[in-house]
């Protein structure tokens, strides 16, 4: 059997208000908002006791989805944020319109620029942020022109 679909990438984030700010400011939509308890999210989760709220949200082409989640129960156990060349998930990118204005509004939102905006070989223009709970949020600009 073959994978139908990337269905969503789930981020777990301390404060779900910020953080759907700061992707409603990327680009994305609410979706749906539920809290999120219950013997299968227990056992899905491994742990007990479980009690989350999650945004969905998706992308406006209604493709790309992402879950940002609130867990109540059990506390959160916090982490430094991990280095770029850290081994598992690197980051999450997103094709944008403009860098430098995506740039601006999501720093307006706590994004802080990690290196710099830099060009890939007159087709791109690229940068990564920290965005919620220290994620790596890039940003890609199609440079080349349609046809």
């Amino acid at each position: 059997m073959t994978v139908k679909r990337l269905d969503h990438v789930s981020v777990v984030v301390e404060d779900l208000a910020a953080a759907t700010g700061f992707f409603t400011a990327l680009g994305l939509s609410v979706a749906g908002r539920a809290p999120v308890e219950g013997a299968w999210v227990d056992r899905v989760n491994g742990m007990d006791g479980v009690q989350v709220d999650i945004v969905m949200m998706h992308t406006p082409d209604g493709h790309g989805r992402l879950e940002l989640t609130r867990f109540r129960h059990p506390p959160l156990q916090p982490a430094d944020p991990a280095p770029p060349n850290m081994p598992g998930l690197r980051s999450v990118m997103f094709a944008v319109e403009s860098v430098d204005e995506t740039l601006e509004r999501l720093q307006a939102h706590g994004a802080v620029l990690i290196g710099g905006v830099a060009e890939y070989a007159g087709r791109y223009r690229l940068c990564y942020v920290r965005g919620p709970a220290g994620i790596i949020v890039a940003l890609a600009e199609d440079l080349r022109v349609p046809g």
